[in-house]
């Protein structure tokens, strides 16, 4: 793989992992969060012109 690509794609994933922390920790005050309460979490990519699609399934604990 190309710099180029490896450099988009970190930083394509570094957008993804900083914007889902912002909109689960929103979520999680909206709705009161609840300390020590399990929330199961899954996250779903796709890349259409690749015929993609990875899941990735886990907890965040409150």
């Amino acid at each position: 793989m190309s710099d180029d690509f490896n450099m988009s794609m970190r930083k394509f994933l570094k957008q993804v992992g900083v914007t889902s922390q912002q909109a689960i920790e929103e979520a999680l005050r909206k709705s009161g969060g609840d300390q020590g309460k399990t929330y199961n979490a899954r996250v779903v990519l796709k890349i259409e012109e690749l015929d993609l699609e990875h899941v990735v399934t886990g907890e965040i604990k409150g």
